[in-house]
This record gives structure tokens, sequence and C-alpha cells, in this order.
């Protein structure tokens, strides 16, 4: 059967020549009605054609991902902000040159988080080492954001015993890009964080999240809704960083003041050991 996305076909590769001469030559590109309607940016980018941006972006990562054998996942959350403990010593090493009380407080905090990012780094070597052993249907593959932080320690991990593994990353308004630990052709760009994080609960068979901010606290209570609500199927959910949780989230008040059951608080476990965050998942799927 002939197949329909060879772009040496003259009728795509003229189109994608026209957009290509006007980016090298840094040409503005004006409407044209006359333009195929799937090679004009203006076009696409239009608020009526929203809809087509969102099924595209469901398309591409879901598509890019089966054609890999990509179908079970270990989703890990966490804070962009905590570094590899070797950067964190340095960062303290150049604050406490300087003098400045407030940059060495933020250091020494660096450091202290920077626990975080060594425990994610762990964590994924260890599924990734398992799954590595398994056929490849009944495989685990390591997914995260795609950004620095714990998300780079979870690519990290996954990447340092040679084993696939996926970044959903988002398009922000400050400069960022997929981290260099995330399997090239599993590296993806999103615009819209509603059809990213669909793509998390996707392929899932667990959630693990380690300390973050807006984000992951955003990440970790769609979860649960979803999970509470029946939405999604159970999966194993493990808040890392058993102080930490604790500390932000105070689950048991939620109980106390009657908006979420007792039942509820078994929809997730938490601990602060890489061996037992995996044995938690194991045991849930009598791996």
């Amino acid at each position: 059967m002939e197949t329909t996305t060879d772009l040496k076909d003259s009728r795509l590769a003229d189109a994608w020549a026209t957009l290509q001469n006007h980016a090298v030559e840094g040409n503005p590109l004006h409407a044209d009605a006359y333009r195929l309607a799937f090679a004009d940016p203006e076009f696409l980018l239009r608020r009526e054609t929203r809809g087509i941006r969102f099924q595209l972006e469901m398309l591409k990562p879901d598509l890019g991902q089966t054609a890999q054998g990509i179908e079970n996942t270990v989703v890990v959350y966490g804070s962009a902000r905590f570094v590899a403990p070797d950067e964190a010593q340095v960062q303290l090493e150049s604050a406490e040159a300087s003098g400045d009380a407030t940059r060495i407080a933020r250091a020494r905090l660096g450091v202290k988080n920077a626990v975080y990012y060594d425990l994610a780094r762990q964590f994924t070597r260890i599924v990734a080492e398992h799954s590595q052993a398994q056929p490849p249907a009944e495989r685990l593959y390591v997914c995260t954001g795609g950004g620095p932080g714990i998300m780079e320690a979870a690519n990290r991990g996954a990447h340092e015993v040679g084993a696939l593994n996926v970044g959903l990353n988002i398009a922000l308004p400050h400069e960022q890009s997929g981290n260099r630990f995330i399997s090239p052709s599993l590296s993806y760009k999103f615009h819209y964080f509603a059809l990213r994080k669909m793509h998390f609960m996707m392929r899932a068979k667990a959630l693990v999240a380690f300390p973050g901010g807006f984000g992951t606290l955003d990440e970790l209570f769609e979860v649960l809704t979803l999970v509470q609500t029946g939405k999604a199927k159970p999966v194993p959910i493990v808040l890392f960083g058993t102080s930490f949780w604790k500390k932000v989230v105070s689950f048991e008040a939620l109980v106390e003041q009657g908006t979420i059951s007792e039942a509820d608080l078994k929809l997730f476990h938490y601990t602060d050991d890489p061996q037992e965050a995996w044995s938690i998942i194991k045991a849930f799927y009598n791996l």
C-alpha cells in the first residue's frame, strides 16, 4: 500500500520548501489564501483552529510512543529547581566565597534538596534495571515532564542503564528545553498543559511525586482526583519525602473537615526510600 506520509512527495516538499525559505532568509510569512492549509502557520494558529492543535498534540506523542513500544510508564513528578549534589556543592562554595548571607542560605537549602535529586535518580535506575530484563510488552518506562531538577534526575537514572525514557516538556515564557537525558526520539514539547497531563495519565502504571511546587501539586492532585472519582483506574501513587508532604499537605485535616473520606487516605503511600517506592509498585502488580 502506498504510504501517505512520505515527506519527499512533491506535494508536501513544495509546501514545506516555502516555509523553510522564509525561515532561513528571515522573511515574514504573510497570509496567503493559496497556501496549503496544513502548511499555513497563520491559519493553524487561529483561535478557530485550536481544536486541530489539540488533536495534533494528542496524536504526535501517542503515535510516536506506540511506534517505539512505550505502553506502560512510571511517571515521576517533582521540582525543577533541585540540582545534582555536586552542582549544589559548587553553588554553596561560590555563595560562601561571596559572603552574601541570603545567597549562602539559599545555597545551603540547595544542598539539602539535592538529596532528592540523587534519590530520584536511584529510584528510576531500579525501575529501568528491572524492566530491561523483561519482555518488551511488560517493560515499565520512566516518564517525566522533561525539564531540569527532579525530572532530569529521573530521566538520568533510566538513561544510565541504557533504557528508553520519555520527556513531556512544556513551552513556557522563560526559555526551557528537554533535559539531556531524555531519549531523543521520545522528547516531546507541548503548548497545552491539559494535553500534556492527559499524556502523563494515558500510559501511567504508577506515579511517584517528589517534593515540588505549584506544578507538582497540580499534577499530583489531578491524579488523585481522577482516581478518587473513578475517571482513571487505580494505580500506585507514591509521595516521596514523607516530612515534606505531611508538612505541605494535611490530608488528615481534609478528613477531619469532611471534605474527603478516610478511605481516600489509602489512595497513596509515603516513602523516603527508592527501593521501598519500587516495592510498593511491585506489590500492587504482583511483579
